[in-house]
Parts: structure tokens; C-alpha cells; sequence
């Protein structure tokens, strides 16, 4: 298999032209996405989606690391990673006991080895664990979804992004949930 697509914590939804991998139910592939290594060889992955899923994952922080150096090891080169997640101020994220990690556009900046040298060049204190971890995620796009909410203090179809992000910092509920794509970065 040459081109591997990983639906990791998949649930019930199964992705056609993926492998569904999930701890519970009957995906196509029964694995805890916590224990490592996981059953693909390495440079073998095409495509990931963990939709809804790893906000559920990573409590321990070596665990969520472990979680990174897992995807990076199964992909290839220029794979593509989508990671949708819960806003952390929305009460889709805080109201469900099993969420137990926050994941935001700037947390997975973290691994993303270009990043880290600009910051290390800048002073910055953002912590390099791409460099850390030898792992390389370049985050390519982040689509930021209003609530309903939102949409009830600002009707207008036309949502102006930064006053989004600005009012979310002040008030819960206003983005639902993020929709991150990563791109992995290896030298060949």
C-alpha cells in the first residue's frame, strides 16, 4: 500500500478511501491512538483526519507528543494532517468530561521547525518542539467557524474574522470550533 489515508478516532463516521482506526465500536483498524508505535510503517501515510478526536487525546503530555512523533513517523513528506477541534471557550469543548487537551492554531505552530527558528532568532519564549522533538508541521490553513451565537449578536453573513478572535478572547461561545490543516515537512 502506497497510499495510506489514516480517519484516526473515527468513531462511528468512516471515511470512504480511508482506514478508520479507533479504540471502540468496529473500525477497520482497532487501536488506542495512546499506545505506540502504531501499525503502519514509517514514510507510508498520505493523509490524516482526526476530526473531533484529539481533544480527547493527550492528557500526559508525553502521550500528546507521542501523538506527534507518531503521525510525523508514518508520513510521508508533504502529507496533509486535518485536525478539527472544539474552540477551548466553547461549551462543546469545556462541557464534555472527556476533553482533556486544548488544541489552537498557535499550539501546533509549536512543531513546526521554520517557526522555531524564527522565534529562537527573535527571542521569542514560545517553546521549539519541533526542534525538540525532530518532528516538522507547517500549519497551512485554520478556518475558524462562528457559533450560533455569534451570529445572534452579528447577523451578517460576512463575519469579520478579527473581530471574531477578538470578542472570543472576552466572551466564551462565540467560535465553535477550529479546522486546522498541517503539512509535514521532511528532508529527503
Amino acid at each position: 500500500m502506497s497510499d495510506i489515508k489514516l480517519n484516526l478516532g473515527c468513531g462511528e463516521r468512516k471515511f470512504p478511501g480511508f482506514i478508520n482506526v479507533d479504540k471502540f465500536g468496529t473500525p477497520d483498524v482497532k487501536h488506542d491512538l495512546e499506545s505506540f508505535p502504531w501499525p503502519w510503517e514509517s514514510n507510508t501515510v498520505s493523509e490524516i483526519a482526526l476530526i473531533h478526536v484529539l481533544e480527547h487525546l493527550g492528557k500526559d503530555t508525553e502521550i500528546y507528543f507521542g501523538i506527534f512523533k507518531e503521525i510525523y513517523r508514518v508520513c510521508k513528506h508533504e502529507a496533509k494532517v486535518r485536525i478539527v477541534v472544539p474552540h477551548f471557550r466553547h461549551e462543546f469543548f469545556y462541557d464534555d468530561p472527556t476533553h482533556v487537551r486544548v488544541v489552537t492554531p498557535l499550539g501546533l505552530k509549536l512543531f513546526s521547525k521554520k517557526q522555531n527558528k524564527l522565534w529562537i532568532k527573535n527571542g521569542a519564549a514560545n517553546s521549539p518542539l519541533g526542534l525538540y522533538l525532530n518532528i516538522d508541521f507547517e500549519l497551512k490553513q485554520t478556518v475558524i467557524k462562528p457559533s450560533q451565537d455569534w451570529f445572534r449578536l452579528h447577523p451578517e453573513q460576512n463575519v469579520d474574522i478579527n473581530l471574531l478572535q477578538q470578542k472570543s478572547a472576552i466572551y466564551n461561545n462565540l467560535i465553535e470550533q477550529y479546522d486546522m490543516q498541517l503539512e509535514v515537512i521532511k528532508d529527503n
